[in-house]
């Protein structure tokens, strides 16, 4: 009561603690977030020289082009922010350069004859890979006759139109720049005298291999060395960090076994005893096929009993490609070897033309039943593919060589004479068996499954969490993480390959949400520590985890040269095949090849008809160096040693076949020319991002 009594003498000082915590919830909320009050800067996800990249409408059209996309929603997203980036860049480039689209151009790009690259792939008929111009058609005249009034088609279009616009400026940009390529004289004949110059010589190789890596002591300045040498190799533009991670893998146990077992058992009988298969199939996940299946055709380890077994039986539980199944003999019979049949197709492509096609083939259907018209008279009429000049006719098939629904129609289904239709990926079929041969007249049966998988149950699951939680809780640097696993045969520390902010992979692991989540905490994260967060990741094909990571951060490397300890494992390999190339060069100098080949224990090779433009030693691989070397010297002169990609090599020139470049180097200048221009097809987009002032906050939003 008296601390009651004291708070209302001083309500004034609650009134206003309360007003400052809700005004700073308030505030917090104006000044944070992606909607933020202040200023636009916290939707703009990136920004390309100057200009802004809007995370909304970034979001409206990823959902415009993916929507009920089983595309990699990251994999996606990094194709449409680069999208973003290079549209920006090639507007700016167009605009400064005199660069432009006309209304009737865009139009002819759209619908012409010859359209963009973009209408191609977007309306490719999928049976001949040919435009589908009927369908384009159709969006042609509504958009013509403005009765496109789907608002999300009519947004779908407009956007596709700046794709189609950003295309063809990137390929009239880069018909400038090829056009503008051209090989000078000297760079013709240097190209002519690369491809026809021919060098013979004979060598010996000791390989890197020749000296165990114990023998080769390494120093800091080696790795220096190498790596100032080959900067540009591994120079980076951006920041990159390792991830070390211990994966604790999720297996079902014994009990997890039995149970799913003891789960297929118990329906047995039910299975055995229902009337209605496929509803009972279809209620306990399992899968029934229209299809009748030879012996060869059904899992070895049950095609002799179910051959066996009365029609109605069931057996299982068994063990088959890691479930427990169930199977029953719904029906045995002689399947034709082949069928003759006859069919009338009427197109369908979305849900309007099919219902148009169902009802259209319902009327020839009931034609040819009333005896007024003929199924051959009408399939030369209404048939729309090749077979429309004979009648329909469809000759005789062999099981599989037609897409499965009309397969089991006329194979399993179908009576000879009668009339059926049948719905495939190519539109509505009406459909006559008219013949059937039975040549081996083997029996096939039609089963039914009860299929479970053996996965881990919810409680196997959570008592690995629970290891890889407590490993991660009790653990916070990376190195305590090692030291708790050394040791543990179960248990490794994997190290991730080096990732960017924006990545969405990691190593093993893989793509997806987690390996996304896992990147971001790394970015955030600091050097040697160990998230306290346990990653899920989720079977590909079942609805588990069958995987729980603890990570740390092992590395992490700013824009620029990579520190040595940072890159020493990946450069390790290479520092010591340069270390051992000094020893054996130091071996091999002033030596014969027949004495390097005895102290070598190898034997002295050729290599004839050698070209400077194919730098390669035959049953070795690319050898730069070595080529190199070889033209530099004369008839009968040995090299010293010289250290190649494989080992060591000592050269004896055997025949060097001198050129002399022709009046006429049209033609060399002409595919020397053409190579240069491929090459800058491809690599002009690049250069001008390398130029571009490019702010990406990605990583911020997703």
């Amino acid at each position: 009561m008296a601390l009651i009594g004291k708070i209302r003498k001083s309500m004034w000082i609650v009134v206003v603690l309360i007003a400052l915590g809700v005004g700073g919830f308030i505030l917090q909320d104006m000044t944070s977030g992606q909607q933020s009050m202040f200023g636009g800067g916290q939707t703009t996800l990136g920004k390309v020289n100057g200009e802004k990249i809007d995370w909304r409408e970034f979001i409206q059209i990823e959902d415009l082009l993916y929507r009920n996309s089983a595309a990699d929603v990251y994999g996606r997203r990094s194709a449409l922010w680069n999208y973003y980036v290079e549209d920006i860049i090639i507007q700016k480039e167009a605009s400064l350069l005199g660069l432009g689209v006309s209304k009737a151009e865009l139009i002819d790009l759209q619908f012409g004859v010859s359209p963009s690259p973009i209408i191609r792939q977007r309306f490719q008929d999928p049976n001949t890979g040919a435009v589908d111009r009927q369908r384009l058609s159709e969006f042609q005249n509504a958009i013509e006759t403005n009765t496109l009034t789907d608002p999300t088609m009519r947004a779908f279009w407009a956007h596709q139109e700046k794709e189609i616009i950003k295309d063809r400026l990137q390929t009239k940009l880069g018909g400038l720049v090829s056009k503008a390529i051209y090989t000078p004289t000297w760079m013709a004949e240097m190209g002519y005298l690369e491809q026809t110059e021919r060098v013979d010589f004979a060598y010996v190789r000791a390989s890197f291999d020749d000296i165990d890596n114990e023998e080769v002591a390494l120093e800091d300045k080696d790795f220096e060395l190498y790596l100032k040498e080959n900067a540009k190799r591994y120079e980076q533009k951006e920041e990159t960090r390792k991830i070390e991670y211990v994966v604790f893998d999720v297996f079902p146990t014994a009990k997890d076994s039995a149970d799913i077992r003891e789960s297929v058992a118990i329906l047995i009988p039910e299975f055995e005893a229902t009337e209605d298969d496929s509803l009972f199939v279809e209620r306990n996940f399992g899968m029934i096929d229209a299809a009748y299946f030879k012996k060869a055709d059904i899992s070895e380890g049950i095609a002799d009993t179910v051959f066996r077994m009365p029609v109605g039986t069931v057996y299982g539980p068994y063990i088959d490609a890691g479930t427990y199944q169930a199977v029953k003999v719904l029906d045995r019979k002689v399947i034709p070897d082949s069928v003759r049949s006859r069919h009338i197709l009427i197109p369908a492509n979305d849900q309007l033309t099919l219902f148009n096609a169902i009802n259209t083939v319902d009327s020839l259907k009931g034609l040819i039943e009333a005896g007024t018209h003929t199924f051959d008279s009408l399939a030369r009429v209404f048939g729309t593919d090749a077979t429309r000049d004979k009648g329909g006719d469809l000759d005789y098939a062999f099981q599989g060589q037609m897409v499965k629904p009309f397969n089991d129609l006329i194979f399993y289904e179908a009576e000879q004479g009668k009339l059926y239709s049948v719905i495939t990926q190519f539109g509505v079929h009406l459909v006559e068996v008219t013949g059937r041969k039975f040549i081996n007249n083997e029996q096939s049966v039609k089963l039914a499954y009860l299929v479970q998988n053996i996965v881990p149950s919810e409680e196997t699951q959570n008592n690995v969490y629970e290891q890889a939680q407590q490993l991660a809780s009790r653990h916070r640097t990376l190195d305590d993480l090692r030291k708790a696993i050394k040791g543990n045969k179960d248990l490794n520390v994997e190290v991730s390959p080096l990732i960017k902010k924006n990545d969405f992979a990691i190593g093993t692991l893989g793509t997806g949400a987690t390996a996304r989540d896992m990147i971001r905490w790394a970015f955030g994260a600091k050097k040697g520590t160990v998230s306290p967060d346990v990653y899920a990741f989720q079977s590909t094909f079942d609805v588990f985890n069958d995987k729980y990571v603890v990570i740390g951060i092992r590395t992490i490397q700013k824009p620029g040269l990579p520190a040595i300890e940072n890159i020493r494992e990946e450069i390790e390999p290479q520092v010591i095949n340069r270390k051992k190339g000094e020893i054996l060069a130091a071996r091999m100098k002033g030596k014969s090849l027949e004495a390097l080949a005895s102290e070598f224990s190898t034997r002295v090779d050729t290599a004839l008809n050698i070209s400077f433009a194919v730098p390669s030693v035959p049953e070795v691989g690319p050898e730069p160096k070595v080529i190199a070397n070889a033209f530099a010297r004369s008839n009968g002169k040995t090299s010293t040693p010289i250290v190649g990609n494989s080992g060591v090599y000592v050269l004896t020139i055997i025949n060097v076949v001198k050129a002399v470049p022709p009046s006429d180097l049209s033609g060399v200048r002409t595919s020397m020319s053409a190579a240069i221009r491929s090459q800058a097809q491809v690599g002009i987009m690049q250069t001008l991002r390398d130029k571009a002032d490019i702010k990406d906050n990605r990583f911020t939003f997703f």
